[in-house]
């Protein structure tokens, strides 16, 4: 039999996408492609078929639904070596709308991608930067995009009738709870399990109907400060953008337990400073003049952002003012002063989800828990631990 040529998609009637899955599913089942074997690279199939790279992406990404390729972050893709197939097969989703811009998503994914693969679970994982049209018009805000691709993959999910999903609440957009509780509601109604990855739905310090897997993040914040005040730090303030996840509450919330406990008090309404870490002026008014002694930053992201900006202002990090964040994300060595960071436990993160996930396809009605992985402190420069005294 031969498969159609994605060139000549409109006389088959066909997107284009499918006829090139259609021709790599051909090769795998011949032998061509044996398991293991590493599958020609996006760009590769954009040249051979004269396609867009969403359209390669997508192709790809309905060989991986379908159980015959795995995507292996920063690697490519590969031919399973046993896939299974078949209606009995359980079948899993990601919903990870944001998993480009937070780094600890990609791997907690690509963890739980390999936990299902070894249980003969499949794993719906779309690349959301594939899908994701750019947004229209100057200023336009990508967290309206970002909601919008949950919801159509959310629709996409209860429409596969899926055996139950991960998922990472949005965060950084004003409609975020709305769109959260719209999208774990839906799933719910259709009968299809789901846990958390990371993040609450509800706000700091409630807890919501669903299983949560993420790490502890006041003893995170509890962590981080404790290490500060030891190194002679009295005046801790907490730097973020408005918005967040409910995560960085709980962070903000240990972070003033351990100043608490050190006898040093908690913070004046200035102490959490809410903002743009880009914001020169902003930095200068509520952190260079207050005389912070440290601040503990979100995220890295965040944290990078603000040493910029104090470089700019003429603020030595940690000579004149130390900084710490959270997620050891590869930038945090990158940065003109290595980061001292609490690290994401990420594959700990992925296997409690699983863990969770297995628990409540066995017990629908188990009550509803959260799983925390425990933090690990990173000390580098920028805490000021190897200043000389």
């Amino acid at each position: 039999m031969t498969t159609p040529d994605p060139q000549n998609a409109a006389d088959s009637g066909e997107p284009k996408y499918r006829l090139i899955a259609a021709q790599v599913r051909a090769k795998i089942m011949a032998g061509d492609y044996n398991g293991g074997r590493r599958l020609p690279s996006e760009a590769a199939l954009v040249a051979r078929h004269g396609v867009s790279r969403p359209t390669a992406a997508r192709a790809l990404q309905e060989l991986v639904n379908e159980g015959l390729i795995e995507r292996r972050a920063g690697m490519g893709s590969f031919v399973v070596e046993n896939p299974v197939r078949g209606a009995a097969r359980r079948e899993l989703g990601l919903l990870t709308p944001q998993w480009e811009t937070t780094e600890i998503f990609e791997k907690i994914c690509a963890q739980l991608a390999g936990l299902a693969r070894a249980r003969d679970f499949g794993m719906i994982w779309e690349n959301t930067k594939a899908v994701t049209a750019p947004p229209a018009g100057k200023g336009a805000r990508r967290a309206g995009t970002e909601a919008e691709i949950a919801g159509r993959l959310c629709d996409e999910f209860i429409k596969r009738k899926l055996d139950g999903v991960f998922f990472a609440p949005l965060e950084l957009s004003a409609n975020r709870r709305e769109v959260n509780q719209r999208i774990a509601g839906l799933l719910q109604q259709a009968g299809i399990p789901v846990v958390l990855i990371d993040r609450e739905l509800a706000e700091f310090p409630q807890r919501g109907a669903l299983d949560l897997a993420s790490m502890d993040n006041i003893a995170a914040g509890s962590l981080l400060a404790s290490h500060l005040l030891k190194l002679g730090c009295r005046r801790i303030a907490f730097f973020t953008r408005p918005l967040s996840a409910p995560t960085v509450a709980a962070r903000i919330a240990g972070v003033r337990e351990a100043m608490v406990r050190a006898g040093v008090g908690g913070w004046d309404d200035d102490g959490v400073i809410e903002g743009d870490p880009a914001d020169a002026a902003l930095v200068r008014r509520a952190l260079v003049r207050r005389r912070w002694d440290a601040c503990v930053c979100a995220n890295d992201r965040t944290a990078a952002q603000l040493m910029q900006t104090l470089l700019r202002l003429g603020v030595r990090v940690p000579r004149d003012l130390r900084v710490a964040g959270f997620d050891d994300a590869k930038y945090a060595t990158l940065v003109a002063v290595p980061l001292t960071t609490i690290h994401q436990p990420c594959d700990e993160i992925a296997a409690l989800a699983f863990d969770a996930m297995l628990r409540r396809l066995a017990n629908p009605l188990a009550p509803p828990c959260a799983f925390l992985a425990t933090p690990r402190l990173v000390v580098r420069e920028s805490c000021g631990t190897y200043l000389p005294r």
